[in-house]
């Protein structure tokens, strides 16, 4: 599998087929016994022991055979005993390895399709209402708590910047924002600039911009004199002002918060009121929501940023095109990956082309 490695953070981002290098190279029975583990986590919510495991009819080997493949899998950290004397459930680590390594999201069906085209086409096309039911819908397909929200990261700080060409008068410019985060624009140039020039014009950006906030970044760019003496500096300049729309900030949407009442790891006033506080009050569910590679899912296991969402999992979409947003699901750490990558993309892209139409 290819690897990933400049969009892994401390928050640990996981995508799917892109491994890190921490991850253990497991052999073919530990990964048949890990996976199988994983999927009756998800769907029982028990711990799962070696007896049960060695009854399955894909599972070829004794019972001791297994206890003792299982053993290896939790001294490698991916499983853990909640009760000394009963069986084992994935550790976060261990479900973030499932993600990059053994998840295969399937795309949206069409019936799942369907059903995103028909809510969303309900919506006028206000942001504000797009998200509000954009939340709505990825909650009935998931039956998880939905989010949903508009950002125009102004106060972030500009790490990278990569200037390509896509044809004579066009380019691509890349900002990275750290913590993973990336804004492309697609540039339509009133000139036509050859790879040479737009590798100069990405050098003097670099220079001038780096380390500036998106905010900053606007403004250099139309009062900076260093930015405006080269001609072609001036006509990406030019470019990247017209395709930097007017920020959009909205407040994060949310819909089904009782699905996490639902889930047997919460049931109780303890284990619940700290999610929903955190939920209510937005941070660091925002931020993280937006923080990622635009037009591509990515799943955060065990949100270190806040303690009471340690048990949590947010798998989210941020939105690709003008306008900074993004779409995610929160639910407990066995959630069923497979469907919500699936119904993020689905929801996320379209809302995207609505957004850019």
């Amino acid at each position: 599998m290819r690897q990933l490695h400049n969009v892994v953070s401390v928050s640990q981002p996981a995508f799917p087929g892109h491994l890190i290098p921490e991850d253990p190279d497991l052999d073919e029975r530990q990964r048949l016994l890990f996976r199988r583990l994983v999927e009756m986590h998800m769907a029982t919510a028990r711990p799962i022991s070696s007896e049960v495991l060695a009854h399955e009819p894909d599972i070829p080997t004794s019972s001791a055979s297994v206890r003792s493949s299982l053993g290896e899998l939790e001294e490698l950290g991916l499983l853990e005993k909640p009760h000394v004397s009963g069986g084992r459930i994935p550790t976060p680590r261990g479900y973030e390895l499932y993600v990059r390594a053994l998840l295969a999201p399937a795309g949206p069906d069409q019936r799942m399709i369907d059903e995103v085209d028909r809510a969303l086409g309900r919506s006028a096309r206000d942001v504000r209402e797009l998200l509000d039911e954009a939340s709505r819908v990825l909650s009935s397909l998931t039956h998880q708590l939905a989010l949903a929200m508009a950002t125009s990261l102004g106060g972030e700080t500009l790490s990278n910047l990569e200037l390509a060409p896509l044809g004579e008068r066009r380019a691509l410019l890349v900002l990275g924002l750290g913590e993973a985060a990336v804004r492309t624009l697609v540039l339509e140039l009133d000139s036509a600039l050859d790879p040479g020039e737009l590798s100069e014009v990405e050098s003097v950006l670099r220079e001038r911009l780096l380390a500036c906030s998106l905010r900053e970044v606007r403004d250099r760019l139309s009062e900076d004199p260093e930015l405006v003496r080269s001609s072609a500096v001036r006509i990406v300049a030019a470019a990247v002002t017209r395709s930097w729309e007017r920020p959009i900030d909205t407040p994060l949407f949310r819909a089904g918060a009782m699905h996490i009442a639902e889930q047997p790891e919460f049931q109780g006033r303890a284990a619940l009121a700290p999610i929903l506080r955190s939920v209510e009050l937005g941070s660091p569910l925002d931020r993280l929501l937006v923080h990622g590679v635009e037009g591509q899912a990515c799943a955060r296991v065990g949100i270190d940023e806040d303690r009471a969402l340690s048990a949590c999992s947010l798998v989210a979409f941020p939105l690709p095109g003008r306008v900074r947003a993004a779409v995610g699901i929160l639910g407990p750490l066995r959630l069923d990956y497979a469907r919500a990558f699936a119904a993020v993309e689905a929801v996320g892209s379209r809302l995207a082309e609505i957004l850019d139409s």
